[in-house]
């Protein structure tokens, strides 16, 4: 089996699970039961090209380490101000992830893919959160519903990277994010 179908396969067995934990817990307390004892930031707004695109919010433990971020799990939320196409913010995020590191080219298009098939077109106030499991990889939510996860650290740590690392091309954005840890 290839990588995109192994995904496609995590990816409907993750939210069938997603759905039959639904009928048990609501929305809010499946996330909580994900990253429990996390806080968010305060909103930290993403502007391109003079444009609102969407609201930040990085949901952390107590002992988070930014310089060590790969380290750690932590929830990063984006609520979206402006309808957007779920193609263009897959290939948008592969853009900014070969920004933080080199990627061979069969490893972009299966994660391109992969990126495809968890990321839906977005209206103003839909919101997509990315779930970092240190060694793992990371679990994507869309509206507080579970959609699927890619399980490779490596994509994990470039994804997160786009916000996180020093290599941004956000820093504004990184810099408020981590504002209140040293």
């Amino acid at each position: 089996m290839n990588i995109t179908r192994r995904f496609q396969v995590r990816a409907l067995a993750a939210g069938a699970l997603c759905t039959l934990a639904g009928l048990l817990l609501s929305p809010a307390q499946a996330f909580e039961a994900t990253l429990p004892g996390a806080t968010p930031t305060a909103p930290v707004r993403m502007r391109v090209w003079g444009f609102d695109v969407y609201d930040a919010k990085l949901w952390v433990r107590p002992g988070f380490a930014p310089a060590q971020y790969v380290r750690h799990p932590f929830a990063l939320e984006l609520q979206y101000l402006r309808g957007l196409k779920g193609d263009a913010i897959a290939q948008r995020s592969l853009d900014e992830m070969k920004r933080q590191g080199p990627i061979n080219e069969p490893q972009a298009q299966a994660w391109l893919k992969a990126m495809q098939a968890l990321f839906p077109d977005v209206q103003k106030g839909d919101r997509i959160t990315g779930v970092h499991k240190p060694e793992q990889g990371a679990e994507f939510w869309v509206n507080e519903r579970m959609v699927g996860q890619v399980n490779d650290p490596q994509f994990a740590q470039l994804f997160f990277g786009i916000w996180l690392s020093p290599q941004t091309s956000a820093p504004e954005v990184r810099k408020a994010l981590l504002a209140q840890w040293p």
